[in-house]
């Protein structure tokens, strides 16, 4: 599948009438030069989200390591704990609740987890709206890459100062790890997970996304005011308009309210 027709499903919201036909390797490539051309009509990257690094719904969905994709100032939207969304233009969308990081300065080489944090700004409670263009949510690792990492949207809340957050990578990630959430919808417990279902937690997440990253060719590293949503921490639950969710996560991450519209 063309990067022109990958965009043209994408804009559309059209099923593909079959998988991408790809490897991984190609559909990374198919991938950033979808990203090409949404830059040059204007578009800007406003960082990354990952996907699948939660393994307990790997089984689920057949795709058994992470992947990636750009997050664009078009699909970027900030809230102080309760915000609203469309769902116009997705295609089958799915609700993520997820972990936000906001950096602050490129990691350096062959950053260690101490080194991570201290490039990290902030980090929040996020609303991944993820989407699949295959039917039925039915694909391989290979069509996720090429269908832009299934990113659709992403809600941010409210943001913590991570220096008032313990400054030891370990205490840091131990204490993200603990943390729990409990998903609704309507005030109805839906899903319930915990940070350390993101590769043991979502520090870890971004240094495997970081690596990821920078073995990719072609690809643009890390940038201070770059946003990185690290991975749900439940499965992804179908969404519709007029719906109210919420995710109550505990400390540090605050709860995270939205209605789609």
């Amino acid at each position: 599948m063309t990067p022109e027709l990958l965009l043209k499903h994408a804009d559309e919201a059209t099923l593909w009438p079959a998988g991408s036909g790809l490897d991984v390797g190609l559909a990374y490539e198919r991938a950033l030069s979808v990203r090409q051309l949404r830059l040059r009509r204007g578009e800007q990257p406003r960082g990354y989200k990952i996907g699948f690094t939660n393994r307990t719904i790997w089984d689920r969905y057949g795709v058994y390591a992470p992947i990636w994709g750009t997050v664009w100032n078009t699909t970027l939207s900030f809230c102080d704990g309760e915000g609203e969304l469309s769902l116009a233009g997705s295609c089958q969308p799915r609700i993520e609740p997820e972990c936000v990081f906001g950096l602050k300065a490129t990691p350096p080489a062959r950053a260690g987890l101490d080194e991570l944090l201290a490039c990290i700004e902030w980090l929040a409670p996020g609303f991944e709206i993820v989407q699949s263009h295959c039917r039925d949510w039915k694909f391989t690792a290979a069509d996720t890459v090429a269908d832009s990492g299934l990113h659709a949207r992403l809600l941010v809340g409210r943001q913590i100062d991570v220096a008032s957050l313990p400054r030891e990578a370990a205490a840091f990630d131990a204490q993200l790890a603990a943390a729990r959430i409990t998903l609704l919808r309507e005030e109805v417990r839906v899903d319930a997970g915990v940070g350390a279902n993101v590769l043991d937690g979502p520090l870890h997440a971004l240094a495997h996304f970081l690596a990821a990253l920078r073995d990719c060719p072609g690809a643009t590293d890390l940038q201070p005011g770059d946003v990185v949503t690290t991975g749900t921490w439940t499965d992804a639950w179908p969404v519709h308009r007029g719906e109210q969710w919420r995710a109550e996560f505990d400390a540090p991450l605050a709860p995270l309210a939205v209605r789609f519209v």
